[in-house]
């Protein structure tokens, strides 16, 4: 049986956007088998200095990841696209064993086959420490926040 995930490319905007918020709301389940059903089964990752390729390398990383990265929560949004490619950028915050809040930033690099799976991933991301108190990402995106950008810091 053949897998896919519509959208398909070439992307248009509105198929783009689907594309960004399902894949948001896939991470923010913190199931790295369920996420990794996103990706070709070779599909090839580089994840900060990480390189992983196919989907048990995908389910390991994404299980140590979200072991170290606590309460993660993520918002992602579309950057660009041309064809079978999207760029987005995101942030997301996390606390570490210690109690220390933390807010990642980065964009990534999306290229998908036409079955809709997503064949690469590259992701370029910066750390910063923040306090508690500074949190603006509480769990998946409410119905109410879809489709709204969010701060560059």
């Amino acid at each position: 049986m053949s897998e896919s995930r519509p959208p398909f490319p070439p992307f248009d905007l509105e198929s783009a956007l689907q594309k960004v918020q399902a894949a948001e709301d896939a991470w923010n389940t913190r199931d790295p088998h369920k996420v990794a059903l996103a990706y070709t089964p070779d599909s090839i990752w580089r994840n900060r200095d990480v390189h992983v390729v196919g989907r048990a390398q995908i389910v390991e990383f994404l299980t140590a990841k979200w072991e170290r990265e606590q309460d993660y929560a993520l918002r992602k949004g579309l950057w660009g696209l041309r064809g079978n490619r999207i760029a987005v950028r995101f942030q997301y915050e996390w606390h570490d064993t210690e109690g220390q809040w933390w807010r990642s930033y980065g964009n990534e690099l999306w290229e998908f086959d036409q079955a809709g799976l997503m064949s690469r991933r590259e992701a370029s991301i910066n750390d910063r420490p923040i306090a508690g108190s500074d949190r603006r990402v509480f769990g998946p995106r409410p119905e109410s926040e879809r489709g709204l950008d969010f701060p560059l810091w």
